[in-house]
């Protein structure tokens, strides 16, 4: 059996995430209080209680998922009584999901990794003005059409990307709101089945992020990293990484990069992954595994019966 965690990214976020977990395991509720104290303000409140329009925000919205999905890990490993590390053979997480990926893997502290995603998301809203940048879900066309696409709606002026290659069929583009909105048209032109503006607050993976990425990197060279318990399929480059200034030097990259998870999936399959356990709020990742890791067994963890019954699948390991 080889086994991955793998974790959500933005987007997955909903209000009373994680409280089941809250109340039901003291581990969980410790990650919660750890991610408070690192920023100094009760994040797990507004968690729990919203409102939905505060948590949304990207800045609040990243650690808050990184703390849910962190949330599971520990209730899960109270239960097994083994760190994740021996429970699973890799790691991975879609875009700030790779920051909860590193903090289950022990290569940083959950306070650390709630402290770069706030920094994180605060320079990633404020990179570019509002309304100057837009993101767009592309269906139904594969990356070289999309990839065609985004150069020829650049073409014109402005920045336009494939920002998220998430599964045959489902990219995301991203970039200065001029140029998605002709790649939106050329995709229709193009036999796209469905090509639709997404409700965002930033351009999100492309170019117009970089002055996020050097807000950020100041902060992560200045963070304590080690070696992961297990590899971490990296966003940037869909290949398994252990060696902390590499993956220092790849999430400052990933701001700016493709997020890589239709590759990343097919790296697990040439693993040979068997089981993919996705650990916090949603299940997207879940229904992209379905086709990008076909015949895996998926088990989605984040309410208390999914620990009890992850746990009891696991309990005779080891």
């Amino acid at each position: 059996m080889i086994r991955i965690a793998i974790f959500p990214g933005q987007g997955a976020q909903t209000v009373g995430m994680g409280k089941a977990l809250h109340d039901a395991f003291p581990a969980a509720r410790a990650v919660f209080e750890e991610v408070d104290a690192a920023l100094g303000e009760p994040l797990s409140t507004l968690i729990f209680e919203g409102p939905a329009e505060r948590l949304t925000l990207t800045a609040n919205a990243q650690p808050a998922l990184m703390a849910t999905s962190l949330a599971a890990v520990r209730a899960l490993e109270s239960v097994v009584g083994r760190k994740l590390g021996e429970l699973v053979g890799y790691v991975a997480g879609h875009s700030l999901g790779e920051y909860s990926a590193l903090a289950a893997a022990g290569a940083i502290a959950v306070g650390d990794a709630a402290r770069l995603l706030r920094l994180r998301g605060e320079a990633m809203q404020d990179a570019v003005a509002p309304g100057e940048g837009a993101m767009a879900a592309i269906l139904g066309a594969d990356v070289p059409t999309v990839e065609a696409i985004a150069r020829d709606a650049a073409a014109e002026g402005g920045v336009c990307e494939l920002a998220n290659d998430n599964g045959e069929g489902q990219q995301v583009i991203s970039g200065a709101r001029a140029a998605v909105e002709r790649a939106v048209a050329l995709a229709k032109e193009r036999g796209a089945k469905r090509s639709v503006m997404l409700q965002v607050s930033a351009p999100f993976h492309c170019a117009l992020m970089q002055p996020a990425a050097d807000r950020l990197a100041g902060a992560i060279a200045a963070t304590t990293f080690v070696a992961p318990a297990v590899p971490v399929i990296a966003n940037v480059t869909a290949e398994p990484v252990q060696d902390p200034a590499t993956i220092k030097a790849l999430l400052v990259r990933q701001v700016t990069a493709r997020v890589r998870w239709r590759e990343s999936m097919a790296t697990m399959a040439g693993l040979g992954v068997d089981e993919i356990l996705e650990l916090g709020a949603g299940k997207v990742l879940t229904g992209l595994a379905k086709r990008g890791v076909p015949g895996a067994l998926l088990l989605n963890i984040q309410e208390p019966a999914d620990v009890e019954a992850a746990a009891a699948r696991l309990a005779g390991e080891g």
